[in-house]
């Protein structure tokens, strides 16, 4: 079975520009053999649950896509099944515009970033939301986590591909450097404690 992501990614306007450029023989052949990731593989769960945050494209009503970045801890977005992503909607600017869009196109595209190894998944799907479900919030809810939840949203994969490491620049979070200078002083640490242990003894 072909790769899914080429049925929706690759339209007839982009085959043309493949073609144009040369590429599109080369896109075929490879599509042809993938596998057709148009499911939650375990490789991708595991990349999923680590995420801090991500970039949710919609659709308007005037055909404009709207990208808006929705975070937290890692672990936010929850793999529900081998087909569906779900995550606490946090209050935010209460401009709605992800709200909005999704009410009259599910259409949706999740891009999924990891700069500190430099892996980036796209993942094309359906998204709704939905409110005044307190089973399903409390599913989704991050412990310890103050952020108020306005509602879920709840992502249907239909197919998703892996990027290259090419030209992602290499980028830590704050955590990322904490745990890194922890691990680097940890031997000092535990020197000056011995020396300190020495001189009271």
């Amino acid at each position: 079975m072909p790769s899914k992501f080429a049925d929706i990614a690759f339209t007839p306007a982009v085959k043309a520009a493949q073609t144009q450029r040369g590429s599109r023989k080369t896109y075929e052949r490879y599509t042809a053999k993938a596998p057709p990731n148009d499911t939650i593989t375990p490789e991708l769960a595991e990349f999923i649950t680590q995420m801090d945050g991500g970039y949710l494209g919609t659709i308007g009503s005037n055909g404009y896509p709207y990208i808006q970045f929705r975070g937290g801890p890692p672990g936010f977005l929850k793999v529900l099944d081998n087909k569906t992503i779900g995550f606490a909607d946090f209050s935010g600017n209460v401009q709605y515009i992800t709200v909005g869009n999704l009410s009259e196109n599910d259409k949706s595209f999740l891009f999924l970033m990891d700069y500190r190894h430099r892996r980036r998944f796209k993942l094309w799907g359906r998204a709704h939301y939905v409110e005044n479900d307190p089973e399903l919030i409390e599913q989704l809810h991050m412990p310890g986590y103050p952020a108020k939840i306005e509602r879920a949203v709840l992502f249907t994969l239909e197919a998703f591909s892996q990027n290259c490491p090419q030209h992602i620049p290499v980028r830590y979070s704050e955590q990322d450097l904490q745990e890194a200078i922890e691990a680097a002083t940890a031997p000092l640490q535990a020197k000056i404690i011995a020396l300190e242990n020495r001189l009271q003894g």
